[in-house]
């Protein structure tokens, strides 16, 4: 019997309407946080609370005075040369543990550990250690993030279905394919949403870092504005992190996953 020769409809125009779709769902959210964000400020003073109307004002004049972008571009680039780090030696590692029940079990307790102690606490050690410099904001972002990275990668490999492992083998498919095909989907669905939790965890943990222990970045111009009271250049640098942030989330990291997790469609 001839195989059906029925035309397959074009998947990507649908892959293209899925993505508007979930970008104009994001955009409607960030629409309701701003609406309720000026409804708040319309009870307060600007001392208090100013309107984003006010706090994106002064954003943009922070911006055009021309320091607005170096000390963006300090924060950016010491919270990913931290999230970069945690992200290949906690995936490497955690990988590696999953693949075996000692491992695992040994690397327990010291995980419980990384993530019992209070970030404030290493960013003291960092300081002590490192002093004022780079150094200490990427250490401090690096050993908050790794923890959580490691423990979604220990659990992505030893969650991994051994019969379907046995049953490729038996047919005997190329290394390649188990790789791509069985192991790394599996593994990039526990990923994934450790590396974005990480990824926004650097910024905080990035900027506060430099609010204790540099003279540049984000935190330094926090504490800048907080000695002078002023409340809306305090919120403006707050916006910029925030936007940074979704801006590598939503350009880099969702496109890539939907990359890696294509299978999930087809």
């Amino acid at each position: 019997m001839p195989a059906s020769t029925t035309p397959q409809p074009d998947k990507a125009p649908r892959a293209w309407l899925g993505y508007l779709w979930r970008g104009w769902c994001a955009a409607f959210g960030l629409l309701i946080f701003l609406a309720l964000w000026d409804w708040g400020s319309r009870f307060y003073s600007e001392l208090i609370l100013p309107s984003p109307w006010v706090t994106f004002t002064t954003l943009v004049g922070l911006l055009a005075e021309g320091g607005g972008w170096s000390e963006l571009a300090a924060t950016a680039r010491r919270a990913l040369a931290g999230f970069a780090l945690s992200l290949v030696v906690g995936s490497a590692l955690g990988l590696l543990a999953g693949l075996s029940v000692t491992a695992k079990l040994m690397s327990r307790p010291v995980i419980t550990l990384l993530l019992g102690t209070p970030p404030i606490a290493w960013l003291v050690l960092a300081v002590l250690w490192f002093g004022a410099g780079d150094a200490t904001p990427v250490f401090t972002v690096f050993i908050v993030t790794f923890p959580i990275i490691f423990v979604a990668a220990l659990q992505g490999a030893h969650t991994l279905d051994g019969q379907l492992r046995n049953l490729a083998r038996a047919y005997r498919l190329p290394g390649r394919m188990i790789l791509t095909d069985i192991y790394l989907p599996h593994v990039v669905s526990y990923l994934f949403p450790a590396w974005v939790v990480a990824l926004a965890m650097s910024w905080k943990v990035a900027v506060m870092a430099e609010l204790l222990a540099t003279a540049d970045g984000v935190g330094a111009a926090l504490a800048v504005s907080r000695s002078h009271l002023d409340t809306a250049a305090t919120m403006a640098w707050i916006a910029a992190v925030v936007g940074l942030l979704l801006l590598v989330e939503y350009l880099l990291l969702d496109p890539l996953k939907r990359k890696l997790e294509s299978w999930r469609t087809a």
